[in-house]
């Protein structure tokens, strides 16, 4: 569980983790090279990929030059229990926060 936790706490990672959670199909580690308004370096992009992986998080598979990936939920529902939900939504809560803070201000929320 500290595997998983720790590739979460990272915030780039763990928006990596819910855009793919909403994928039905996957998604190319492409998909997130932009991401929170910002660019994200391919190398530093395969560095989170791989933490996510190594977590045990996701599963990645190569369709011709690309690797496809995609979560691993309902294996890490069944070893923790709530443990993802949990997760997730303390995310979208935060997201939620800097929205409406980034309203307030009259800027764009970052994060988003």
């Amino acid at each position: 569980m500290e595997g998983i936790l720790h590739a979460l706490a990272d915030p780039v990672r763990v928006a990596i983790y819910a855009g793919l959670a909403a994928s039905e199909k996957g998604t190319s580690c492409s998909a997130f090279l932009q991401l929170d308004d910002r660019e994200i370096p391919k190398s530093t992009l395969s560095q989170h990929f791989r933490a996510l992986r190594e977590a045990g998080l996701i599963r990645s598979e190569r369709q011709g030059v690309e690797m496809r990936n995609t979560t691993r939920c309902g294996e890490i529902n069944q070893r923790f229990p709530g443990l993802l939900p949990a997760v997730m939504g303390a995310y979208q809560q935060q997201l939620m926060d800097r929205i409406k803070a980034a309203k307030r201000k009259g800027g764009k929320a970052r994060g988003v």
